[in-house]
Protein backbone atom coordinates (compact mmCIF):
# COMPACT_ATOMS: atom_id res chain seq x y z
CA UNK A 1 0.00 0.00 0.00
CA UNK A 2 2.79 2.41 0.91
CA UNK A 3 4.32 1.80 -2.53
CA UNK A 4 1.19 3.10 -4.23
CA UNK A 5 0.84 6.04 -1.87
CA UNK A 6 4.41 7.15 -2.59
CA UNK A 7 3.75 7.00 -6.33
CA UNK A 8 0.34 8.63 -6.22
CA UNK A 9 1.55 12.23 -6.34
CA UNK A 10 3.89 11.42 -9.25
CA UNK A 11 1.14 9.63 -11.17
CA UNK A 12 -1.33 12.44 -10.53
CA UNK A 13 1.17 14.94 -11.89
CA UNK A 14 1.93 12.71 -14.89
CA UNK A 15 -1.65 12.00 -15.93
CA UNK A 16 -3.76 14.79 -14.43
CA UNK A 17 -2.20 18.15 -13.77
CA UNK A 18 0.00 17.92 -16.85
CA UNK A 19 -2.92 17.29 -19.21
CA UNK A 20 -3.35 20.21 -21.63
CA UNK A 21 -6.25 20.73 -24.00
CA UNK A 22 -4.85 18.67 -26.87
CA UNK A 23 -6.35 17.24 -30.05
CA UNK A 24 -5.35 14.62 -32.58
CA UNK A 25 -4.87 15.74 -36.17
CA UNK A 26 -4.80 13.35 -39.11
CA UNK A 27 -3.01 14.05 -42.40
CA UNK A 28 -2.53 12.21 -45.64
CA UNK A 29 1.21 11.64 -45.98
CA UNK A 30 3.37 11.24 -49.07
CA UNK A 31 7.09 10.44 -48.80
CA UNK A 32 7.76 9.35 -52.36
CA UNK A 33 11.20 10.09 -53.81
CA UNK A 34 12.44 11.44 -50.49
CA UNK A 35 9.78 14.16 -50.29
CA UNK A 36 7.59 14.90 -47.29
CA UNK A 37 4.11 16.19 -48.10
CA UNK A 38 1.07 16.56 -45.84
CA UNK A 39 -2.49 17.15 -47.07
CA UNK A 40 -6.15 16.72 -46.13
CA UNK A 41 -5.89 17.75 -42.48
CA UNK A 42 -8.66 16.67 -40.10
CA UNK A 43 -9.12 17.14 -36.36
CA UNK A 44 -10.34 13.63 -35.54
CA UNK A 45 -10.81 14.12 -31.79
CA UNK A 46 -12.35 17.62 -31.89
CA UNK A 47 -13.05 17.41 -28.19
CA UNK A 48 -12.57 19.68 -25.19
CA UNK A 49 -9.93 18.26 -22.87
CA UNK A 50 -7.13 15.72 -23.17
CA UNK A 51 -7.06 13.67 -26.38
CA UNK A 52 -3.69 12.04 -26.89
CA UNK A 53 -1.48 9.00 -27.53
CA UNK A 54 -2.67 7.91 -31.00
CA UNK A 55 -1.67 4.57 -32.50
CA UNK A 56 -2.83 2.77 -35.63
CA UNK A 57 -4.84 -0.42 -35.19
CA UNK A 58 -4.61 -0.85 -38.96
CA UNK A 59 -4.47 1.43 -42.01
CA UNK A 60 -8.08 2.53 -41.52
CA UNK A 61 -8.40 2.68 -37.72
CA UNK A 62 -6.77 4.80 -35.01
CA UNK A 63 -6.80 4.19 -31.26
CA UNK A 64 -6.29 7.02 -28.80
CA UNK A 65 -6.96 8.14 -25.24
CA UNK A 66 -9.88 10.59 -25.18
CA UNK A 67 -11.64 12.58 -22.46
CA UNK A 68 -15.22 11.55 -21.67
CA UNK A 69 -17.28 12.54 -18.63
CA UNK A 70 -14.30 13.61 -16.56
CA UNK A 71 -12.06 10.62 -17.29
CA UNK A 72 -9.93 9.27 -20.11
CA UNK A 73 -11.17 6.25 -22.08
CA UNK A 74 -10.09 4.34 -25.18
CA UNK A 75 -11.45 5.67 -28.47
CA UNK A 76 -11.51 3.76 -31.75
CA UNK A 77 -11.68 6.11 -34.75
CA UNK A 78 -12.57 4.65 -38.16
CA UNK A 79 -11.06 6.82 -40.89
CA UNK A 80 -13.33 5.99 -43.89
CA UNK A 81 -16.50 6.64 -41.85
CA UNK A 82 -15.13 9.55 -39.77
CA UNK A 83 -16.59 7.75 -36.75
CA UNK A 84 -15.65 7.38 -33.07
CA UNK A 85 -16.57 4.59 -30.65
CA UNK A 86 -15.52 4.27 -27.00
CA UNK A 87 -14.59 0.63 -26.52
CA UNK A 88 -14.35 0.36 -22.73
CA UNK A 89 -16.49 1.03 -19.65
CA UNK A 90 -14.40 1.21 -16.48
CA UNK A 91 -14.23 3.58 -13.51
CA UNK A 92 -10.52 4.19 -14.09
CA UNK A 93 -8.83 6.22 -16.81
CA UNK A 94 -7.08 4.47 -19.71
CA UNK A 95 -3.97 5.65 -21.52
CA UNK A 96 -1.65 4.60 -24.36
CA UNK A 97 -3.84 2.06 -26.22
CA UNK A 98 -1.90 -0.27 -28.53
CA UNK A 99 -2.80 -3.27 -30.65
CA UNK A 100 -1.49 -6.56 -29.27
CA UNK A 101 0.18 -8.46 -32.14
CA UNK A 102 -1.78 -11.41 -33.55
CA UNK A 103 -4.73 -10.86 -31.22
CA UNK A 104 -8.12 -9.18 -31.51
CA UNK A 105 -7.26 -7.17 -28.45
CA UNK A 106 -5.45 -4.04 -27.34
CA UNK A 107 -3.42 -3.13 -24.29
CA UNK A 108 -3.75 0.08 -22.28
CA UNK A 109 -2.58 1.49 -18.98
CA UNK A 110 -5.37 1.98 -16.45
CA UNK A 111 -5.02 4.51 -13.65
CA UNK A 112 -7.67 3.84 -11.01
CA UNK A 113 -9.05 6.46 -8.65
CA UNK A 114 -6.98 5.13 -5.74
CA UNK A 115 -3.74 5.62 -7.71
CA UNK A 116 -3.29 1.97 -8.65
CA UNK A 117 -1.76 1.68 -12.12
CA UNK A 118 -1.71 -1.56 -14.13
CA UNK A 119 -1.44 -2.69 -17.72
CA UNK A 120 -4.67 -4.27 -18.98
CA UNK A 121 -5.76 -6.23 -22.03
CA UNK A 122 -9.07 -5.20 -23.66
CA UNK A 123 -11.11 -7.44 -25.94
CA UNK A 124 -11.94 -5.49 -29.10
CA UNK A 125 -15.22 -7.35 -29.56
CA UNK A 126 -16.82 -6.59 -26.20
CA UNK A 127 -14.49 -4.26 -24.30
CA UNK A 128 -13.93 -6.74 -21.47
CA UNK A 129 -10.57 -6.36 -19.70
CA UNK A 130 -8.07 -8.43 -17.78
CA UNK A 131 -4.78 -7.57 -16.05
CA UNK A 132 -1.61 -8.20 -18.04
CA UNK A 133 1.08 -6.71 -15.78
CA UNK A 134 0.62 -5.55 -12.19
CA UNK A 135 3.98 -6.11 -10.46
CA UNK A 136 5.74 -3.12 -12.06
CA UNK A 137 4.25 0.35 -12.64
CA UNK A 138 4.28 0.77 -16.41
CA UNK A 139 4.07 4.34 -17.69
CA UNK A 140 4.46 3.65 -21.42
CA UNK A 141 4.87 0.50 -23.47
CA UNK A 142 5.34 -1.07 -26.90
CA UNK A 143 4.93 -4.65 -28.13
CA UNK A 144 7.97 -6.43 -29.57
CA UNK A 145 5.78 -9.45 -30.28
CA UNK A 146 2.70 -10.95 -28.64
CA UNK A 147 4.78 -12.36 -25.77
CA UNK A 148 7.47 -9.69 -25.22
CA UNK A 149 6.70 -6.20 -23.97
CA UNK A 150 9.10 -3.27 -23.68
CA UNK A 151 8.09 -0.54 -21.26
CA UNK A 152 9.11 2.63 -19.44
CA UNK A 153 8.56 1.80 -15.77
CA UNK A 154 7.99 4.35 -13.02
CA UNK A 155 10.53 3.98 -10.22
CA UNK A 156 12.60 6.28 -8.00
CA UNK A 157 10.97 9.42 -9.38
CA UNK A 158 11.90 8.70 -13.01
CA UNK A 159 11.51 5.91 -15.56
CA UNK A 160 13.58 2.82 -16.38
CA UNK A 161 13.47 0.57 -19.42
CA UNK A 162 12.16 -2.97 -18.81
CA UNK A 163 11.37 -6.03 -20.89
CA UNK A 164 8.52 -8.31 -19.79
CA UNK A 165 7.83 -11.85 -20.94
CA UNK A 166 4.06 -12.20 -20.68
CA UNK A 167 3.81 -16.00 -20.52
CA UNK A 168 6.07 -16.45 -17.52
CA UNK A 169 5.52 -12.96 -16.04
CA UNK A 170 9.24 -12.20 -15.95
CA UNK A 171 10.45 -8.58 -15.79
CA UNK A 172 14.04 -7.58 -16.60
CA UNK A 173 15.46 -4.09 -16.13
CA UNK A 174 17.59 -2.88 -19.03
CA UNK A 175 18.64 0.70 -18.24
CA UNK A 176 17.58 3.64 -16.05
CA UNK A 177 16.60 7.19 -17.01
CA UNK A 178 14.57 6.77 -20.18
CA UNK A 179 11.74 8.71 -21.84
CA UNK A 180 8.22 7.80 -22.87
CA UNK A 181 8.66 7.31 -26.62
CA UNK A 182 8.98 3.60 -27.47
CA UNK A 183 8.66 2.25 -31.01
CA UNK A 184 9.25 -0.87 -33.03
CA UNK A 185 11.79 0.04 -35.73
CA UNK A 186 10.25 -1.01 -39.08
CA UNK A 187 11.57 -4.17 -40.70
CA UNK A 188 14.00 -4.91 -37.84
CA UNK A 189 14.09 -6.88 -34.61
CA UNK A 190 14.77 -3.69 -32.63
CA UNK A 191 12.89 -1.27 -30.39
CA UNK A 192 13.86 2.42 -30.15
CA UNK A 193 13.80 4.35 -26.90
CA UNK A 194 14.90 7.76 -25.56
CA UNK A 195 17.93 7.72 -23.27
CA UNK A 196 18.04 10.52 -20.67
CA UNK A 197 21.24 9.43 -18.94
CA UNK A 198 22.51 12.97 -19.58
CA UNK A 199 20.09 15.67 -18.44
CA UNK A 200 21.33 18.06 -21.11
CA UNK A 201 21.67 15.66 -24.04
CA UNK A 202 18.97 13.11 -24.88
CA UNK A 203 19.69 10.30 -27.30
CA UNK A 204 17.69 7.88 -29.44
CA UNK A 205 18.93 4.34 -28.93
CA UNK A 206 17.90 0.86 -30.06
CA UNK A 207 17.27 -2.23 -27.95
CA UNK A 208 17.25 -5.86 -29.01
CA UNK A 209 14.78 -7.29 -26.47
CA UNK A 210 15.95 -10.86 -27.02
CA UNK A 211 19.54 -10.24 -25.85
CA UNK A 212 19.36 -6.86 -24.08
CA UNK A 213 21.90 -5.15 -26.36
CA UNK A 214 21.52 -1.40 -26.87
CA UNK A 215 23.04 0.88 -29.51
CA UNK A 216 23.22 4.64 -30.11
CA UNK A 217 21.28 5.91 -33.15
CA UNK A 218 21.29 9.72 -33.00
CA UNK A 219 20.67 12.68 -30.72
CA UNK A 220 17.13 14.02 -30.26
CA UNK A 221 16.06 17.54 -30.99
CA UNK A 222 16.90 19.58 -27.85
CA UNK A 223 14.69 18.48 -24.92
CA UNK A 224 12.31 16.67 -27.28
CA UNK A 225 11.33 13.01 -26.93
CA UNK A 226 8.25 12.27 -29.06
CA UNK A 227 9.02 10.62 -32.38
CA UNK A 228 8.00 7.95 -34.87
CA UNK A 229 9.65 6.02 -37.68
CA UNK A 230 8.88 6.81 -41.33
CA UNK A 231 11.15 3.97 -42.49
CA UNK A 232 13.91 1.79 -41.00
CA UNK A 233 16.32 4.71 -41.50
CA UNK A 234 14.16 7.82 -41.10
CA UNK A 235 12.86 9.34 -37.86
CA UNK A 236 10.22 12.06 -37.53
CA UNK A 237 10.04 14.45 -34.55
CA UNK A 238 7.97 17.53 -33.77
CA UNK A 239 8.89 20.66 -31.87
CA UNK A 240 6.66 23.69 -31.48
CA UNK A 241 4.75 23.91 -34.76
CA UNK A 242 7.44 22.29 -36.94
CA UNK A 243 8.24 18.73 -38.02
CA UNK A 244 11.77 17.48 -38.56
CA UNK A 245 13.25 14.29 -39.99
CA UNK A 246 16.57 12.57 -39.43
CA UNK A 247 18.17 9.84 -41.52
CA UNK A 248 20.10 8.29 -38.63
CA UNK A 249 22.76 10.99 -38.75
CA UNK A 250 23.69 14.18 -36.90
CA UNK A 251 21.42 16.61 -38.69
CA UNK A 252 17.70 17.22 -38.20
CA UNK A 253 16.03 18.69 -41.30
CA UNK A 254 12.81 20.72 -41.14
CA UNK A 255 10.22 19.10 -43.42
CA UNK A 256 6.95 20.86 -42.53
CA UNK A 257 5.47 23.80 -40.64
CA UNK A 258 1.96 23.55 -39.19
CA UNK A 259 1.80 27.23 -38.29
CA UNK A 260 -0.76 27.90 -41.03
CA UNK A 261 -3.07 25.37 -39.36
CA UNK A 262 -2.68 27.03 -35.96
CA UNK A 263 -1.20 23.82 -34.52
CA UNK A 264 1.57 24.18 -31.94
CA UNK A 265 3.21 22.20 -29.13
CA UNK A 266 3.42 19.05 -31.27
CA UNK A 267 4.02 15.92 -29.19
CA UNK A 268 2.94 12.35 -30.03
CA UNK A 269 3.32 11.07 -33.59
CA UNK A 270 2.12 7.90 -35.32
CA UNK A 271 2.33 6.70 -38.93
CA UNK A 272 -0.05 4.16 -40.47
CA UNK A 273 1.37 0.72 -41.35
CA UNK A 274 1.31 1.56 -45.06
CA UNK A 275 3.00 4.92 -44.46
CA UNK A 276 0.24 7.01 -46.08
CA UNK A 277 -1.23 8.71 -42.99
CA UNK A 278 0.23 10.68 -40.10
CA UNK A 279 -1.55 11.25 -36.79
CA UNK A 280 -0.10 13.80 -34.41
CA UNK A 281 -1.03 15.51 -31.16
CA UNK A 282 -0.99 19.26 -30.86
CA UNK A 283 -2.69 22.26 -29.33
CA UNK A 284 -4.81 24.84 -31.15
CA UNK A 285 -5.65 24.04 -34.73
CA UNK A 286 -7.87 25.73 -37.25
CA UNK A 287 -9.04 24.38 -40.59
CA UNK A 288 -10.22 26.58 -43.45
CA UNK A 289 -13.29 25.78 -45.54
CA UNK A 290 -11.10 24.76 -48.48
CA UNK A 291 -9.01 22.44 -46.31
CA UNK A 292 -12.13 20.91 -44.81
CA UNK A 293 -13.41 20.32 -48.34
CA UNK A 294 -10.12 18.71 -49.38
CA UNK A 295 -10.16 16.45 -46.33
CA UNK A 296 -13.38 14.81 -47.52
CA UNK A 297 -12.98 14.92 -51.29
CA UNK A 298 -11.75 11.34 -51.51
CA UNK A 299 -14.48 9.80 -49.35
CA UNK A 300 -16.76 7.57 -51.35
CA UNK A 301 -19.18 6.86 -48.50
CA UNK A 302 -22.88 6.97 -49.34
CA UNK A 303 -25.44 8.79 -47.16
CA UNK A 304 -27.09 5.45 -46.42
CA UNK A 305 -23.87 3.91 -45.15
CA UNK A 306 -23.03 6.98 -43.10
CA UNK A 307 -26.32 6.98 -41.15
CA UNK A 308 -25.96 3.24 -40.46
CA UNK A 309 -22.47 3.83 -39.09
CA UNK A 310 -23.81 6.67 -36.91
CA UNK A 311 -26.48 4.43 -35.40
CA UNK A 312 -23.88 1.69 -34.81
CA UNK A 313 -21.71 4.09 -32.80
CA UNK A 314 -24.71 5.22 -30.74
CA UNK A 315 -25.69 1.58 -30.19
CA UNK A 316 -22.21 0.66 -28.92
CA UNK A 317 -22.17 3.74 -26.70
CA UNK A 318 -25.69 2.88 -25.44
CA UNK A 319 -26.75 6.48 -26.19
CA UNK A 320 -30.52 6.16 -26.63
CA UNK A 321 -31.06 9.73 -27.88
CA UNK A 322 -28.33 9.57 -30.52
CA UNK A 323 -29.48 6.06 -31.49
CA UNK A 324 -33.14 7.03 -32.00
CA UNK A 325 -32.16 10.18 -33.91
CA UNK A 326 -31.08 7.95 -36.82
CA UNK A 327 -34.59 6.48 -37.32
CA UNK A 328 -37.77 7.84 -38.88
CA UNK A 329 -40.85 8.45 -36.72
CA UNK A 330 -42.66 5.49 -38.31
CA UNK A 331 -39.71 3.09 -38.11
CA UNK A 332 -40.64 -0.59 -38.52
CA UNK A 333 -38.61 -3.53 -37.25
CA UNK A 334 -39.10 -7.00 -38.77
CA UNK A 335 -37.93 -10.53 -38.24
CA UNK A 336 -37.12 -12.09 -41.60
CA UNK A 337 -38.96 -12.25 -43.89
CA UNK A 338 -41.89 -9.96 -42.93
CA UNK A 339 -42.84 -10.57 -39.28
CA UNK A 340 -43.48 -7.15 -37.72
CA UNK A 341 -41.78 -6.81 -34.30
CA UNK A 342 -42.15 -3.10 -33.58
CA UNK A 343 -43.62 0.00 -35.17
CA UNK A 344 -42.98 3.66 -34.35
CA UNK A 345 -40.36 5.55 -32.37
CA UNK A 346 -42.11 5.32 -29.00
CA UNK A 347 -42.25 1.52 -28.90
CA UNK A 348 -38.70 1.20 -30.20
CA UNK A 349 -37.31 3.74 -27.72
CA UNK A 350 -38.95 2.04 -24.75
CA UNK A 351 -37.59 -1.36 -25.77
CA UNK A 352 -34.03 -0.24 -26.54
CA UNK A 353 -33.76 2.11 -23.56
CA UNK A 354 -34.37 -0.83 -21.22
CA UNK A 355 -32.01 -3.01 -23.24
CA UNK A 356 -29.19 -0.43 -23.08
CA UNK A 357 -29.56 0.01 -19.31
CA UNK A 358 -29.45 -3.74 -18.68
CA UNK A 359 -26.50 -4.52 -20.99
CA UNK A 360 -23.31 -2.80 -19.80
CA UNK A 361 -21.02 -4.87 -22.07
CA UNK A 362 -23.09 -4.30 -25.22
CA UNK A 363 -20.96 -4.18 -28.35
CA UNK A 364 -21.69 -4.88 -32.01
CA UNK A 365 -18.82 -5.80 -34.32
CA UNK A 366 -19.40 -5.57 -38.08
CA UNK A 367 -17.90 -8.62 -39.77
CA UNK A 368 -19.07 -7.66 -43.25
CA UNK A 369 -21.06 -4.83 -44.85
CA UNK A 370 -22.74 -4.61 -48.26
CA UNK A 371 -24.25 -1.38 -49.61
CA UNK A 372 -26.80 -1.50 -52.44
CA UNK A 373 -28.40 1.87 -53.15
CA UNK A 374 -30.46 2.83 -50.08
CA UNK A 375 -30.02 -0.60 -48.49
CA UNK A 376 -27.19 -1.58 -46.12
CA UNK A 377 -26.69 -5.21 -45.10
CA UNK A 378 -24.57 -5.78 -42.00
CA UNK A 379 -23.28 -9.14 -40.78
CA UNK A 380 -22.93 -8.51 -37.06
CA UNK A 381 -21.37 -10.19 -34.05
CA UNK A 382 -22.99 -8.81 -30.90
CA UNK A 383 -21.85 -9.22 -27.29
CA UNK A 384 -24.75 -9.19 -24.77
CA UNK A 385 -24.12 -9.87 -21.09
CA UNK A 386 -21.10 -12.04 -21.75
CA UNK A 387 -22.59 -14.02 -24.62
CA UNK A 388 -21.83 -13.60 -28.32
CA UNK A 389 -24.59 -13.70 -30.96
CA UNK A 390 -24.39 -13.63 -34.76
CA UNK A 391 -27.04 -11.89 -36.83
CA UNK A 392 -27.70 -10.07 -40.08
CA UNK A 393 -29.47 -6.70 -40.22
CA UNK A 394 -30.91 -5.28 -43.44
CA UNK A 395 -31.38 -1.51 -43.18
CA UNK A 396 -33.46 0.59 -45.56
CA UNK A 397 -32.80 4.34 -45.58
CA UNK A 398 -35.13 7.09 -46.73
CA UNK A 399 -34.32 10.82 -46.70
CA UNK A 400 -31.26 10.33 -44.54
CA UNK A 401 -32.89 8.19 -41.83
CA UNK A 402 -33.52 4.50 -41.25
CA UNK A 403 -37.10 3.60 -42.18
CA UNK A 404 -37.04 -0.20 -41.95
CA UNK A 405 -34.85 -2.90 -40.40
CA UNK A 406 -35.14 -6.64 -41.04
CA UNK A 407 -33.26 -9.00 -38.72
CA UNK A 408 -32.07 -12.49 -39.65
CA UNK A 409 -30.90 -14.65 -36.73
Amino acid sequence: MQRYLLLLSFLTTLYSFSQPNTDIFLFDLSTENGNFELSNIKNISNNEGYDNQPSFLNNNTILYAGTRKGQTDIVKYTIPYDSKVYINLTEGSEYSPLKIPNQKAISAIRLDKDGTQKLYKYNLRNGESEVLVDDIIIGYHVWYNENILVSSVLEDGSMSLYTTTIKNKKNDKVVAKVGRSLHKIPNTNLISYISKESDSLWEIKSLNPTNGKTKFITKTLPKTEDMCWLSPNTILMGKGYKLYKNNNDKDWIEVASLKAYGITNITRLAVSPDGTKLALVGEGGKISDSEASNSTKNKAISDAEKIIQTQLEAYNNRDIDAFMATYTKDIKLYDYPEKLKSEGQNAMRESYNTFFKNTPDLHAYIKNRIVIGNKVIDEEQVTINGKIYNAVAIYEVENGKIKKVTFIQ
